[in-house]
């Protein structure tokens, strides 16, 4: 026999705390097409300084604050040889580049990508509503014991509790103290009105990530007083941002005193997939025990002093290693057993590509491929 349900007769209320979530990223430089005037032969003077170019092609004026742009164009059509200035002294910048000094924030969400850390920024508010229609001031409410927690499901299911931060915290000490006490809001009072956390998560999978966020507090009034809770979720997906390829090739032994002793050549190429340039800061092997590389045909891996490379959207970039097993001198002398007893299949594991990288205003980005290795005849 079911059992009669009676409806509820509570009244849904609208929250008295707010949530914003604000994803953390860098800005970029806004590109500006500098466009030089047409030229003119009414004026002699003009051949030996280049004008300057259209303002209204420009995003970053190069016009000084003393002068303005006419002021600056009478005094060079005016002026004699002798008291011709250079546009040097007028012009803060006389050859504008592509890139201004002017900042561009993110107008969206934008793209997430495999091997950044994505952070965000949780903001829990109380607003007191106007009075409606005019009538008179709603019954203020007092929000205490307020408490944000956060969590992230990424595509493989797994569900990551992430830690809380204050927005000027830097040490990583603290860590395990923050969010085990609620925070009170109060409108009235300056700066306490809101609270404030900071989170970041690394990004390591490809598909759809949901940041799940809970908000808890204690709302009271002058007669009585409840606990209230809200739960939201956000949704957005990671891209890939490299595609790594890698091939092995065995070479011929070194000689008769390395008996048994094989070299290895590892190649990989790193193709850009993502919107910005990167340039690559590490490419190197996490190598397992029995393996040592001997050489670095690269140039520039792990060198102070030399230039990383560039590689924009689309481009590819190819990486070169020479993997040896370890010899009695190298180590404890048994690399050839090591490597061959971690697969009873007669593949044998070399280990990880480790590769960090920075993209166009700094960030850094770090990605490991899984584990690499070759299947070898008996």
């Amino acid at each position: 026999m079911s059992h009669q349900r009676y409806p509820s007769h509570e009244v849904k209320e609208p929250h008295s705390v707010s949530l914003k979530v604000l994803r953390l990223s860098r800005p970029s430089l806004v590109a500006q097409f500098p466009l030089q005037p047409p030229f003119s032969s009414s004026s002699t003077e003009t051949t030996h300084h280049h004008r300057p170019p259209i303002p209204a092609s420009l995003a970053y004026s190069p016009i000084s604050k003393n002068k303005s742009a006419d002021d600056a164009n009478d005094a060079d059509t005016l002026a004699g040889p002798s008291d011709a200035k250079p546009l040097s002294s007028t012009f803060t910048n006389p050859d504008p580049f592509i890139l201004s000094p002017i900042l561009n924030l993110p107008p969206s969400f934008g793209s997430a990508y495999v091997g950044e850390t994505f952070s965000c920024t949780l903001c829990a508010n109380h607003d007191i509503p106007p009075p409606i229609d005019g009538g008179p001031p709603l019954s203020r409410k007092t929000i205490r014991d307020v408490r944000i927690e956060a969590e992230m499901k990424t595509p493989a299911g797994a569900l990551t509790k992430l830690d809380l931060l204050p927005p000027d915290h830097h040490d990583d000490d603290d860590k395990g103290k923050q969010g085990k006490t609620g925070v009170d809001l109060d409108p009235s009072v300056y700066d306490s009105s809101t609270l404030q956390k900071v989170l970041s998560f690394d990004l390591r999978e490809e598909g759809n990530h949901v940041l799940a966020v809970t908000v808890s507090y204690y709302e009271a009034t002058e007669m009585s007083g409840r606990t209230r809770t809200f739960r939201k979720l956000y949704q957005f997906i990671c891209k890939g941002s490299l595609v790594v390829r890698t091939k092995t090739q065995s070479l011929s032994k070194r000689g008769p005193g390395v008996k048994g002793k094989r070299r290895w050549v590892l190649e990989a190429q790193l193709e850009n997939c993502s919107e910005e340039a990167m340039q690559l800061e590490r490419v190197g092997l996490g190598l397992e025990r029995g393996w040592i590389c001997r050489e670095d045909l690269n140039g520039w891996v792990d060198q102070e002093g030399k230039d990383k490379p560039v590689v924009k959207p689309g481009e590819i970039e190819q990486v070169c290693f020479v993997i040896d097993e370890e010899q009695d001198g190298d180590g404890d002398g048994d690399g050839d057993k090591v490597a061959r007893e971690e697969g009873g299949d007669g593949r044998v594991g070399f280990g990880v590509l480790q590769i960090g990288w920075r993209g166009e205003m700094g960030n850094r980005g770090f990605l490991s491929t899984g584990r690499l290795g070759v299947r070898v005849a008996a």
